[in-house]
């Protein structure tokens, strides 16, 4: 095997590498960017500038750690708790409960309030603590 010793030695530096190298961080750094930038665009309801006059009743139902309900603070059964949204529902259509669930106790119970106001056609939101307090 034979060398030729006449060739010519490399002049230029091959940049084909490093144009690799870049274009590949370039792409890297337009996903990273894009992915953090991504988001759900969700289009909030304005508030009216009038307050409400209206004033409908407001049900507070907790579920105690030991699975006890109560409404206002008083002691029922599931069975009392439905005659008692059913008299206060005839009172007032627009009626609402607001059920506080305490984080110790059975999920079912909670589940069994919620069940019973969907049944009842009853508007109903959970009360939740701030993350912190």
């Amino acid at each position: 095997m034979q060398v030729n010793t006449d060739a010519k030695a490399y002049d230029s530096i091959n940049v084909t590498p490093m144009l690799d190298l870049a274009y590949v961080l370039l792409v890297v750094f337009i996903l990273m960017t894009t992915a953090s930038v991504q988001g759900l665009n969700v289009s909030m309801p304005k508030p009216s500038n009038k307050p409400s006059t209206e004033k409908h009743d407001l049900k507070i139902v907790q579920i105690a750690a030991d699975g006890a309900v109560l409404v206002n603070g008083i002691g029922v059964t599931l069975a009392e708790l439905e005659t008692t949204l059913l008299a206060a529902k005839g009172r007032d259509d627009k009626m609402s409960v607001a059920i506080k669930g305490d984080g110790r106790t059975h999920y079912a119970r909670v589940v069994a309030v919620i069940e019973l106001c969907n049944r009842l056609g009853i508007d109903m939101g959970l009360v939740t603590a701030r993350i912190g307090t």
